[in-house]
């Protein structure tokens, strides 16, 4: 099977939302539509000119990676350009001079949808079994503000003892194992704490079941994301999400979930502001269950939320998507030679 989606040294052995990402929609767009394509996610190394040439773009604009933007004649070496959101697309117009025209297009993340919830209007809450702890999770790696919501919870966690940190965060996601060592001692203070647990890594599938016994999702960012995936999961897995209106999170959540203004600056004051946001929807599930029998605000509130990231981020929708462009791109470009480099222009080489 042909796989225009390519990998790079450092892919090759990742496992992230990028990776996730890429690889299901490597797995779903029709095989014999990728082979006259060649799509370079983020990281550009050898380029084909026989191919129809896609930049995939996951990262920021100030990425030492994405420095080749800022010269015009690279551009010209590219078919189109894929950004995942609207915010992140409008940081390389910023930044590197993007044009806004239709050589960009902004195609979202997709998670794969369970089928026997595809297309409910009111998806059945009930399968969230009551638990006698409320379960809180960070899904993402250490440097993105894992220390804020463990300095948090720890000042609340006598006040809400039913509560539990639970934490899958590691650089082995990507392949990085020594960039943990920085962490270990944040790693330490959560193994020790007895409302906290520390779960390294897991594979995908372990911690969506996960997902589906928690409640919470905390994540106080303090990096510029652009997009989330651990947040849309969190989300459709009908998780109360709590985080900044940093970066590209307030776009991806549609603002749907709990959104505060953080203090990127001043890391103490945005402890301050999680450790009450945190301990006030904690009271909230203290009340009783409301959450688990189908009543109350809760239970209305994850059922809007539920149904919009079902149907913003289906995988199947985003990837139909993707062939759209895809078939305008090859009318567009039907000949090898049509694809080639830009005459008088640079080849370029890694």
């Amino acid at each position: 099977m042909y796989n225009a989606f390519e990998e790079n040294e450092i892919s090759i052995n990742a496992n992230g939302g990028t990776e996730l990402a890429k690889r299901s929609l490597a797995a779903l767009i029709d095989p014999e539509l990728q082979q006259h394509f060649q799509v370079v996610s983020s990281r550009t190394r050898t380029l084909d000119e026989t191919k129809i040439r896609v930049f995939y773009a996951h990262d920021l604009p100030e990425d030492p990676e994405s420095a080749k933007f800022r010269d015009p004649k690279f551009h010209q070496l590219f078919h189109k350009f894929v950004f995942i959101s609207d915010w992140q697309y409008n940081r390389y117009q910023l930044v590197h001079g993007i044009p806004y025209d239709t050589k960009s297009a902004v195609l979202e993340t997709g998670i794969h949808i369970d089928p026997t919830c595809n297309g409910t209007p009111f998806p059945d809450l009930h399968i969230k079994s009551y638990e006698p702890q409320t379960r809180i999770v960070y899904t993402s790696t250490p440097q993105r503000g894992l220390h804020l919501l463990v300095e948090a919870f720890d000042r609340i966690a006598e006040k809400h003892p039913n509560a539990h940190l639970d934490v899958f965060s590691s650089f082995k996601i990507y392949g990085w194992e020594e960039a943990d060592k920085p962490f270990e001692p944040l790693f330490d203070r959560i193994r020790n704490h007895p409302q906290m647990t520390y779960h390294g890594v897991v594979p995908n599938n372990e911690l969506q079941l996960h997902l589906k016994k928690s409640h919470i999702f905390a994540y106080p960012s303090i990096w510029p994301e652009t997009s989330c995936r651990a947040m849309i999961e969190a989300a459709y897995n009908q998780l109360i999400c709590i985080h900044p209106n940093f970066g590209a999170l307030a776009e991806t959540s549609g603002k749907m979930t709990r959104i505060y203004q953080g203090d990127y600056a001043n890391q103490h004051k945005h402890v301050e502001i999680l450790t009450e946001i945190l301990d006030n929807t904690l009271k909230e599930f203290d009340k009783g269950n409301q959450y688990f029998y189908g009543s109350g605000d809760i239970y209305m509130e994850l059922v809007r939320q539920r149904y919009y990231f079902e149907n913003r981020y289906d995988i199947n929708k985003i990837k139909n998507q993707w062939e759209t462009m895809l078939r305008q791109l090859l009318q567009q470009y039907p000949s090898i030679e049509s694809r080639r480099f830009p005459k008088e222009q640079f080849v370029y080489r890694t």
